[in-house]
C-alpha cells in the first residue's frame, strides 16, 4: 500500500479538499439513486471528527468547460444534507478567504469543477488555484482516478495527500481480488461484445486460474471454435482475437469456461419463446436462432467451479439479464457467489458497468465482499493500467 489514508494526515483545523464522486442520477430535480452520496459520508465524517473542515470537489455531467446551469452540483445538495444530517454550504465561486471565515464544523460543496475548462485539461494554473482552498488534499473518487484532471491528479502533487474512505476501500479491495488475491482466483467476465473488454481478457488470462465468459460475447468464442449460432450476438471481426486469448490462456494455465448449452429463442423479448441447446464447436443454429443466455448445464459448471475458488471477481452479466427469463444464468450464479461469499468461503468483488445493476436484481449484491461503485476505472485497473488519481497518492 503506497498511499496514505486520513488516519495517517493531521486535519485538526486545517480546510481538506475532499475529492468525491457524486455524478449521479436526477430526474426532475430530485437524485434518484443516492448510492454515491451515502458511499462519501464516512470520509466526510471522519474529517469532521478530526477537526478538519471538508471541502468537497466534484463533477457532474460533461459540461465541457462551460457554465450548463442544469449541471450545477446544487441539485444534490438535499440528498446530501440528508445523509450527512448537516446543512451543507454550497459555494459558487471558491475563494480561499471566504472558506477560512466559515464556522468549525462546516462542510462545503464547491460548484461543478467541469464548469472550467482547466479542469479535464489539468491545466497547471487550476490546480495551483485549488491548492489555494484547502491545506490537505483527499481523494475519494476512485470512481474518476482513471481521469488525469485538475482535481484529481493535479492538485495532488501541491499539498499533502491521502486516499479517503471510499477510494481506501477500492483500493484495498482491488489489490486482495487482483494483486495479492487467495488463490485459485477466477472472473466472471461478462457483457455484449469482446471488443470492449480485449485489454481486460488479455490481462486477466495471465493472472487467473480460471476465466468464466458469459453474455454476448462468449458466442465470439464459441464461433472462435467453429459453432454457428444463426442471428446470435457475436463479432467475427475479432474471432482472431478470441482465439489469440484463449491460446494465451492455454499458455499461462488460465481455464477459459464458455457455455455448454444456452437458452435459444427466435425474438428478443421478455418471455419468448425459448429452449436449452447444447453448445459447442458443432453446435449449428438456424439463421434466425439466438442464444441469449447460459444453459442450466453452464450454470451448474460455473457454480461447481467457484466450489473451487478462493477469490472471484466478477464484471458484466452472463446473458440478457435485462428481460426474463434471460437472466437466468446471471441470477443463479451470482447467488451462488453470493452463498459462498456469506459461508466465508469465498471473496468476492465486482464492479463495472451494468454489473451492480445485474447483481442488485440478482438479490445477491449485499453478500458480495466488496462492490465497486466505478466503471472505467474498475475496468481499467482490471486492464492493468495505472490509473492517474491512484498514481499521483502513491507519489506523495
Amino acid at each position: 500500500m503506497g498511499w496514505k489514508t486520513l488516519d495517517d494526515m493531521d486535519l485538526s483545523g486545517k480546510r481538506v479538499l475532499v475529492r468525491v464522486d457524486i455524478n449521479v442520477p436526477v430526474e426532475d430535480g430530485t437524485v434518484t439513486d443516492t448510492t454515491r452520496i451515502d458511499r462519501i459520508v464516512p470520509t466526510l465524517r471522519d474529517i469532521l471528527a478530526a477537526g478538519g473542515l471538508p471541502v468537497m470537489l466534484a463533477h457532474f455531467g460533461r459540461p465541457k468547460g462551460k457554465y450548463v446551469p442544469e449541471m450545477s452540483l446544487r441539485v444534490t445538495l438535499p440528498a446530501l444534507e440528508a445523509a450527512l444530517g448537516q446543512e451543507v454550504t454550497f459555494v459558487e465561486r471558491p475563494d480561499a478567504a471566504v472558506l477560512a471565515a466559515l464556522p468549525a464544523g462546516s462542510v462545503v460543496l464547491v460548484e461543478n469543477t467541469r464548469f472550467a475548462a482547466g479542469e479535464e485539461a489539468n491545466d497547471p494554473g487550476m490546480a495551483q488555484f485549488l491548492a489555494t482552498l484547502g491545506d490537505v488534499f483527499c481523494n475519494d473518487a476512485f470512481s474518476a482516478a482513471h481521469r488525469a484532471h485538475a482535481s484529481t491528479t493535479g492538485v495532488a502533487h501541491l499539498l499533502p495527500s491521502c486516499a479517503g474512505r471510499l477510494m481506501q476501500a477500492e483500493l484495498s479491495a482491488l489489490e486482495a481480488a487482483l494483486s495479492k488475491p487467495e488463490r485459485p482466483v477466477g472472473a466472471v467476465v461478462g457483457g455484449a461484445k469482446v471488443s470492449t473488454k480485449i485489454a481486460l481478457l488479455e490481462n486477466l488470462v495471465n493472472r487467473l486460474d480460471l476465466l468464466v465468459i458469459g453474455g454476448g460475447m462468449a458466442n465470439t468464442f464459441l464461433a472462435a471454435q467453429g459453432a454457428q449460432l444463426g442471428a446470435s450476438l457475436q463479432e467475427p471481426d475479432f474471432i482472431g482475437t478470441a482465439k489469440a486469448i484463449m491460446a494465451q490462456a492455454d499458455k499461462s494455465g488460465c481455464r477459459i469456461l464458455l457455455p455448454v448449452d444456452g437458452l435459444v429463442a427466435r425474438e428478443f423479448k421478455a418471455g419468448a419463446e425459448h429452449k436449452v441447446v447444447a453448445l459447442g464447436p458443432d453446435t449449428v443454429l438456424e439463421a434466425d436462432q439466438m442464444v441469449l443466455d447460459a444453459g442450466p448445464d453452464s450454470v451448474k459448471a460455473v457454480s461447481d467451479a467457484f466450489n473451487d475458488l478462493k477469490t472471484l471477481i466478477w464484471n458484466g452479466p452472463m446473458g440478457a439479464f435485462e428481460i426474463p427469463p434471460f437472466d437466468t444464468a446471471t441470477n443463479a450464479a451470482a447467488a451462488d457467489a453470493a452463498r459462498q461469499t456469506k459461508a466465508g468461503t469465498l471473496i468476492s468483488v465486482a464492479g463495472g458497468g451494468d454489473t451492480v445493476a445485474a447483481l442488485n436484481q440478482a438479490g445477491a449484491a449485499g453478500d458480495f465482499t466488496y462492490i465497486s461503485t466505478a466503471g472505467g476505472a474498475f475496468l481499467e485497473w482490471m486492464e492493468g493500467k495505472t490509473l492517474p488519481g491512484v498514481a499521483a497518492l502513491e507519489n506523495q
